[in-house]
């Protein structure tokens, strides 16, 4: 016969708990953990010498064991008559002292100010189930009553988000001082109790404070956190609850075909320190015995592209950005573990947290595969934070990361750290700022798996992302000098403290680190083939979106003849290129400040412009499309049109399109191919992006030649190398051409 209610309102019946105690007998049942999990927590705030008002106490032993350690004025109440008689029967003669009364909670026979604590395990979550939550509000006015001035209410509960929100309102508006304890989850094997328990502990003040005082503690003995609302302290209860279940998800099962990652932040400034992501190996891998979990510590700069987040704060870190559709876990205790087998724990080093291996689902699943553990955790260090070193790091994680363990793993497994070459990485702040259209963001200087030093701009509320790189020479000779083609420089030690060293380094402007944006150099090859074009011919370029200026920076030094407009919405971003990544405006480079769809459409409709090449390198500032590259509006068969008589008779359009939505993306495809008669395609490997090339299709059948092709690269080829800059780019334009396909 079923003891649970059928509805939730039951729970605060007075006629189902009596049905529920003669069920049930004499069996004693513990709501909500037991004296061992929360004795810690209990004793802090409640004394041996208090006089203790135990609230719906039920048939626990909770109040047994509290008189058994000491407490010798304990009063007991229940609204069933038949709990009562039953506690009264089961201690008449091995705990007389201990007092048992059929009371209803809401209206006690008590004079005020009788108590100097008020325990309650559960009544408050079962009275809240009332509509409204009437009949507990209630009760707690009737528990402030009894309590003294210094008085205690000790509330245990599973917080769910209408209790809480009820009772700490209820004791701010009367001017108490609230303290929430999370201790964690119950010792269940069952799912329902994946949640984990806390204990609000509300105290009596004579006059209430001139602020609410708000706290939050991890564990029975935590230091508390202080909150400024009580939305606030709701978020850390529920970022809390979510981190338990996700973590009941991954101590029950694994799954290779998930990802799930959060970050840990220390909990004062609330500043991302480390992000975790959970990487398990597919079922059928053959995996060593003994290879159950490791973590990988990387480098400083790649962090995994998180898609929703939670927050979770600790003892020392709160956890946040939780990838819910993966799910996740963090809080580990390696302690008393040696140091080899189950736990695999790969650190991602400082500046590389956005590298294909570390930033993306794909990579992170190779990696997992190379490293051949059941369970790999990967790891990424943060910018605007310091490591001292790899082992610092490792002491750092260790009382954290166990909780992340597969099942199954033995007690004393040994945990191995893994990293690359043993080292942090490097990575500097060099400049942050705040644009009123792309918001936070920052340019920080790291160095590479190759030992060079680059620059990388990034959008804080995308940190995942680099939105700009180029790389840096520790000689002025990418600047304007020739290098020294017998020694080829080594880069600099990074410098330990405060800005860039920038009167030692400088953009090398003879690389483009985008994969794309050289995809876009070697498309200028269309423009040689079928037209007889002239070494040196002028190339007109517009180009939408600035970003750290390096493509149309590259483009007007090395392409003779070149002369590039550039239409950047951000007045912020033109700053940043020109300060931070040696981009500079001439009679051959001019920017305009303004939309890009509202230029073109000036343009058009002006008529007399014309452009050899039209570039689209543009973001959606709009995260919730499919589609981050271009904005959805860029793509429109109406504007499109516009940009294809903009294109001179040779001309070439060129998108780079980033889309994860695998409809939507055919979609923007077959509105292009409605426009241009020929559209070349290539893919950049390791990222989403799709680089269109695009023509009016004269001469299209020399497109169907690979030897026209790789003439026309050759040709553009030697255009680069003898151009009258100082240095001589890099770029292979054959190797770029040669996995293009007519789509």
């Amino acid at each position: 016969m079923s003891l649970l209610p059928r509805t939730a309102e039951e729970f605060s019946s007075a006629e189902y708990w009596e049905r529920f105690f003669r069920r049930r007998g004499d069996k004693a049942f513990e709501w909500y953990g037991d004296y061992g999990q929360l004795c810690g927590v209990l004793h802090r705030y409640m004394k041996p010498r208090d006089k203790v008002l135990v609230v719906g106490c039920g048939n626990s032993e909770l109040s047994e064991q509290l008189y058994d350690v000491g407490y010798q004025q304990l009063i007991s109440i229940d609204i069933s008559e038949t709990a009562v008689a039953h506690m009264k029967q089961r201690n008449a003669e091995r705990r007389p002292g201990l007092t048992f009364l059929q009371v209803d909670a809401t209206q006690t026979p008590f004079e005020s100010g009788t108590f100097q604590a008020a325990l309650d395990k559960g009544t408050l979550d079962a009275m809240a189930a009332e509509e409204e939550g009437l009949l507990a509000t209630r009760m707690l006015a009737e528990v402030g009553r009894v309590l003294a001035v210094g008085g205690r209410y000790v509330c245990v509960s599973l917080a769910q988000e209408h209790v809480v929100k009820m009772a700490v309102e209820h004791f701010v508006r009367e001017g108490w001082a609230v303290r929430a304890h999370c201790l964690g989850n119950q010792d269940c094997g069952s799912a329902s109790f994946a949640l984990p328990l806390f204990v609000l502990v509300c105290t009596k003040f004579r006059k209430p404070p001139p602020a609410p005082v708000l706290e939050v503690c991890q564990g029975e003995d935590g230091p508390p956190c202080r909150l400024a609302t009580v939305l606030e302290l709701l978020r850390v209860v529920k970022e809390r609850q979510a981190y338990a279940l996700l973590r009941q998800k991954l101590r029950t099962d694994t799954d290779g075909s998930r990802s799930p990652s959060l970050t840990l932040c220390h909990a004062s400034t609330g500043r991302p320190r480390y992000t975790l992501t959970v990487q398990d190996s597919p079922a059928t891998a053959k995996v060593p015995r003994a290879n159950h979990f490791a973590i990988f510590i990387g480098k400083c700069h790649t962090l995994p592209r998180i898609e929703s987040y939670v927050t979770f704060h600790m003892l020392k870190y709160r956890f946040v950005e939780i990838l819910i559709k993966s799910v996740c876990t963090t809080k580990c205790f390696l302690g008393n573990h040696r140091k080899r087998d189950f736990f695999s724990d790969r650190s991602v080093p400082q500046g590389r947290e956005s590298d294909w291996l570390y930033g993306s689902a794909e990579g992170r699943s190779q990696l997992a595969r190379s490293a051949n553990f059941r369970r790999l955790v990967i790891v990424a260090m943060h910018r605007d934070q310091e490591y001292q070193d790899m082992q610092s790091v490792q002491s750092e994680l260790s009382p954290m990361v166990m909780e992340l363990a597969p099942p199954g793993m033995p007690a004393h497994q040994q945990v191995p750290f893994l990293s690359v070459g043993g080292e942090l990485g490097w990575r500097e702040v060099v400049s942050q700022g705040k644009s009123a259209l792309s918001g936070e963001y920052c340019v920080e200087d790291v160095r590479g798996e190759d030992g060079l030093l680059y620059r990388r701009l990034v959008f804080l509320d995308n940190a995942g992302v680099v939105q700009s790189e180029s790389r840096l020479s520790s000689t002025p000779a990418a600047s304007g000098r020739k290098k020294n083609k017998k020694k080829k420089p080594k880069p600099e030690a990074p410098p330990t403290q405060g800005g860039a060293n920038t009167a030692t380094t400088a953009v090398d402007k003879t690389f483009l680190c985008c994969a794309h944006h050289q995809v876009m150099v070697a498309g200028l090859s269309l423009l040689r083939m079928g037209f007889g074009e002239s070494n040196g011919a002028p190339v007109s370029v517009l180009l939408v979106g600035l970003g750290g200026g390096g493509l149309p920076q590259f483009l007007r030094d090395f392409v003779p003849g070149a002369s590039v407009e550039v239409v950047e919405l951000d007045p912020a971003m033109l700053e940043v290129a020109q300060q931070w990544f040696g981009f500079r405006v001439d009679d051959r480079l001019k920017v305009v400040l303004g939309d890009g769809l509202e230029h073109i459409n000036t343009l058009e409709n002006q008529g007399g412009h014309s452009y050899d090449v039209i570039m689209f390198d543009v973001d959606s500032k709009d995260p919730t499309l499919g589609m981050s590259c271009p904005p959805p509006a860029f793509v429109e068969t109406t504007f499109l049109k516009k940009v294809h008589n903009l294109l001179t008779a040779r001309g070439v359009f060129m998108l780079n399109l980033v889309c994860r939505d695998s409809s939507l993306r055919e979609s923007v495809l077959e509105r292009v191919r409605e426009v241009f008669s020929c559209v070349l395609s290539r893919g950049i490997e390791g990222e989403v992006n799709q680089l269109l090339l695009c023509t009016h299709g004269e001469g299209t059948n020399t497109f169907a030649s690979p030897q026209a092709l790789r003439k026309a690269g050759k040709s553009l080829q030697e255009v680069l190398h003898a151009s009258n800059a100082p240095c001589k780019p890099e770029i292979d334009i054959a190797t770029l051409l040669g996995d293009l396909k007519i789509t």
